[in-house]
């Protein structure tokens, strides 16, 4: 049986996309179900779930209901233990948790100043002293995981992990407002983004618009391009 994945809009929300990397990425049958997040729906959506009231939300097929990213990833890591969600070495598996939890609960300039969008990247984007502490705090953390699993590029520990699930949103708001970042990150950014289960992601979420569009600056933009 399957797990029933509950999501938002695919465009804007980085957290379905994570909760679907965590299926999708290691193999673990799903079906997909959306919500109104932008429509005014998402409460009636989600009722049969409470009291789960944000996405992603998860239901396993025994049919407990799993809210919040880091819970649905525990579960599925403890459930699924070949699928090898975390790293099998402990001093990675722990490194590349907190990786995941920092990132659950933290880097709050970056992710209000830069709602992520998979539509286009900005020009002349401003970087605030917040997000610009949070860009060097994550590039902080990426060199502590490198250091800790030995691995000087691809993965952060080597083979894909959630740690990369949970930094893939970060990756496209890298991109998605040009900011500066090192060489290494950008390249990084690039290898999470190229991935083919996340171009099916972002070409499905072109099949849905928004008018007023969310999120949108007053910014010149040029066609989304990892170049």
């Amino acid at each position: 049986m399957a797990y029933e994945l509950y999501i938002g809009d695919r465009m804007y929300s980085s957290w379905s996309l994570r909760g679907w990397l965590m299926l999708e990425k290691f193999s673990l049958p799903h079906t997909v179900q959306m919500v109104g997040l932008y429509s005014g729906t998402m409460a009636d959506d989600m009722a049969h779930l409470a009291p789960a009231r944000l996405v992603p939300a998860l239901r396993t097929p025994d049919g407990t209901v799993i809210g919040e990213s880091m819970a649905i990833a525990e579960t599925l890591a403890e459930r699924h233990p070949e699928a090898g969600l975390w790293p099998s070495d402990p001093a990675q598996r722990a490194t590349a948790r907190w990786l995941a939890a920092e990132m659950a609960s933290g880097f709050g300039a970056l992710r209000s100043e830069c709602p992520m969008q998979l539509a286009h990247v900005y020009e002349g984007f401003e970087v605030s002293p917040g997000v610009k502490t949070d860009l060097n705090r994550i590039e902080t953390l990426f060199a502590h995981a490198r250091k800790v699993s030995g691995h000087s590029s691809g993965y952060l520990f080597g083979a894909y992990s959630l740690a990369d699930v949970f930094y893939t949103p970060v990756a496209a708001r890298i991109v998605g407002y040009g900011l500066p970042v090192s060489g290494e990150t950008r390249v990084y950014c690039k290898l999470l983004l190229s991935d083919p289960a996340v171009l099916r992601w972002q070409e499905q979420a072109h099949e849905v618009s928004y008018d007023p569009e969310p999120y949108a600056m007053d910014l010149p933009r040029r066609p989304w391009s990892l170049d």
